[in-house]
């Protein structure tokens, strides 16, 4: 579609004027040919112009030119650089054709922010690296704010941010800021770094080296059980990212910083957001998946009930991550113990077997495997399964062509 375009004679693009829906379903309004993006042929939100003259939407330029396109897409001249004017004339002229169409039902473009460049993000990142160093906790709670006020702004101020190492310094940052007693000296910086890090995923090996430190750790547990509601969800995500970009050994280390994983499984009893919950689901399911000491940690807070609590009545995604969970849990004698005690354990694990997911249906059925295998004699819990029809559910499975691992399937999210 994109190669089609640039071999179009740019009178062409200039010339043709395309009709929009207006308020009245009977008429339509057209749109000056000029106001239109060559591109995305729609009205510009916030143009820019390149060398060679021709003023596109910077959105759909900016998307051109990171596909490798060094040509404009009008002209076909060669791009020396990507360097994108903004044309206020035009964005100007668009607002006040938007404006004396308001009857129409036409809004009013907002005049667009000015995106934050590589140098202006470099020069940020530098600035909270050395406060940081330096213990300056004021001033760097500060640049972090405008660090992450910028990247809410637009997805490329993110990209731009992100690629200058925003992870990697912020990680750091943390790690520098980081205390045993997490002391409200320094939490307030610390918290705010925690808020922006989730901006910036994912994070490379450096940043994640950082935030595994024992310091670290130990102030994102403080973090997970502070009163402020949002710092526990933003430590709920960052320990998720990083225990998914870690290997199993390295996760093993982690599973042992004390407290954490109790304050894990009081998000999930105690859920205060379902981004929180999620969060913390897919972080015990890589604690347990890697480190049986974790696994008992959990069990023995009692996570279990919580877990078949949310089987019972939630969407497709939180039940996968807790089958996730309660698989791994499960792995341990002491989680099997705690499931066999509980009543409603074989009757939900048999019911979402085929009614969530692949995904979920491999963990359910692992669950229900490691729960028959490892029961004393008497046969009660297999028993339960058959009359509540995981027999049955089981011949299905193998008549559709079941993809399920009968020794135990772990899968990542």
């Amino acid at each position: 579609m994109a190669s089609g375009r640039r071999t179009q004679k740019p009178s062409w693009r200039f010339t043709f004027a395309k009709r929009i829906p207006t308020a009245d379903p009977t008429a339509e309004l057209p749109v000056p040919a000029a106001f239109r993006c060559p591109i995305s042929l729609e009205l510009m939100k916030d143009p820019v112009t390149l060398r060679t003259g021709i003023t596109y939407d910077r959105q759909s330029i900016e998307s051109w030119l990171e596909t490798g396109s060094l040509i404009c897409p009008v002209t076909n001249q060669a791009l020396e650089g990507d360097e994108l004017l903004p044309n206020h004339t035009i964005r100007r002229l668009i607002q006040d054709w938007c404006v004396a169409n308001r009857s129409f039902g036409v809004e009013r473009i907002p005049t667009p922010r000015i995106p934050v460049t590589s140098i202006q993000a470099s020069g940020l990142l530098s600035e909270i690296a050395f406060v940081g160093r330096r213990g300056d906790t004021a001033r760097c709670q500060e640049l972090v704010g405008k660090i992450k006020a910028l990247g809410k702004e637009s997805e490329r101020n993110r990209r731009c941010i992100g690629s200058a190492g925003a992870g990697r310094v912020l990680s750091a940052c943390f790690s520098e800021l980081a205390a045993e007693s997490f002391e409200r000296s320094r939490a307030g910086a610390a918290e705010e770094i925690l808020s922006a890090l989730p901006l910036f995923f994912p994070l490379d090996q450096d940043s994640c080296r950082q935030l595994s430190s024992p310091k670290s750790l130990d102030s994102v547990v403080s973090a997970l059980r502070s009163e402020d509601l949002d710092a526990r969800v933003n430590a709920a995500l960052v320990l998720r990212e990083l225990l998914s970009s870690l290997p199993p050994r390295r996760i093993n280390g982690v599973a042992g910083t004390d407290g954490l994983v109790e304050a894990l499984s009081k998000l999930i009893q105690n859920p205060i957001s379902p981004r929180a919950t999620k969060a913390s689901l897919v972080a015990a399911f890589y604690l347990v998946a890697s480190s049986d000491r974790a696994a008992v940690a959990l069990a023995d807070t009692g996570i279990i009930s919580s877990l078949l609590e949310i089987l019972v009545d939630s969407d497709k995604g939180m039940c996968e991550k807790a089958l996730a969970v309660l698989d791994g849990v499960l792995g341990c004698s002491r989680g099997r113990e705690m499931a066999y005690g509980h009543a409603l354990t074989v009757p939900v694990l048999v019911k979402k077997m085929l009614r969530v997911s692949d995904m979920a249906t491999e963990f359910a059925v692992s669950a229900l495997w490691k729960l028959c295998k490892n029961e004393k004699r008497g046969g009660g819990c297999s028993i339960e399964a058959v009359q509540v029809g995981a027999f049955q559910k089981s011949l299905l499975l193998l008549q559709v062509g079941c993809k399920v691992d009968f020794r135990g399937v772990k899968r990542p999210f």
